[in-house]
């Protein structure tokens, strides 16, 4: 086995030796490979070596205070927040793809001017989310600067790229599914829910996945919705930082550097964790179909 594996390897080397551009390709290919997980290492390095001295328990109290700069209250509003938004923005995303692909019919203009909607809103700079989070629902809607006013902004801002996410999901879904599904007497809506949608799982939480990392990091929106209050607020329209706004404040301040450089590393530990656990749910639900 491992050598008709060796063997293939020998005959494509050859193969890319033996037409000079093609040989050129395949080095550009591997060079920009190389330096992309180079960068990554470097960032990664960077931020532990950085963060990983200065992580002390009076970071992780529960209570704020000027000395003790505690970021415990911004991972609880952080895990809230996303939670939020998530809530507000998953279903929408993904029942709005599920009516493009499914229902809707092909060539209808309405479809496509949804969809050029979402591509122009999946460009938009979150400052600009953030300014419209300030002036509705803070303002018009009279939420103030809460953890609410700053989910639905998130929500906003990430469901463009779920529902494009769900969209290609679905598409991708072989029609003989849906077909076999009909032979055997079952409706539309339950062809959707129970054949489509399953199959269709691994790639809707790729765009949750992403959806979690933008909301995750996000700043310029929630200063403007949110607020900056380092403590855990007691209900949803109370105002609170999140991990990425405290990591801000902290190192605009210029007094605890060194801990901003400690809220990245749990910030990144933070993001890493949701990634794999998607990850791994998602692969449970593969095999388990």
């Amino acid at each position: 086995m491992k050598t008709g594996s060796a063997g293939k390897i020998s005959a494509k080397w050859k193969e890319y030796t033996r037409h000079p551009l093609s040989m050129a390709l395949m080095l550009l290919v591997m060079l920009a490979a190389a330096l992309t997980f180079a960068v990554l290492l470097f960032l990664l390095a960077y931020i532990l070596i950085k963060g990983v001295p200065h992580l002390k328990p009076e970071l992780f109290s529960f209570h704020y205070t000027s000395e003790n700069v505690s970021m415990m209250p911004a991972i609880i509003n952080t895990v809230f927040m996303t939670a939020l938004a998530l809530l507000i923005a998953v279903p929408l995303g993904i029942f709005s793809a599920v009516f493009l692909v499914e229902y809707a019919k092909r060539g209808n203009k309405f479809v496509n001017v949804i969809r050029l909607t979402t591509e122009t809103l999946s460009g938009i700079p979150s400052i600009v989310y953030g300014l419209f989070g300030m002036l509705f629902f803070v303002t018009a809607l009279k939420w103030g600067y809460s953890i609410l006013a700053g989910a639905f902004t998130l929500s906003v801002m990430v469901l463009p790229s779920i529902m494009r996410t769900t969209e290609e999901a679905l598409k991708s879904v072989p029609d003989s599914y849906r077909e076999g599904s009909f032979g055997l007497g079952a409706g539309k809506l339950r062809t959707v829910f129970r054949i489509v949608l399953p199959a269709a799982v691994p790639g809707i939480l790729a765009g949750v996945i992403l959806a979690v990392g933008r909301i995750v990091g996000e700043t310029a929106a929630l200063i403007y919705t949110a607020g900056t209050v380092a403590q855990i607020p007691s209900n949803v329209f109370g105002s609170g930082r999140t991990l990425a706004v405290h990591m801000y404040n902290l190192s605009s301040e210029g007094l605890h550097v060194n801990e901003s450089y400690a809220t990245a590393v749990v910030l990144l530990v933070l993001v890493v964790g949701i990634n794999a656990l998607s990850g791994f749910a998602a692969k449970r639900m593969a095999a388990s179909r």
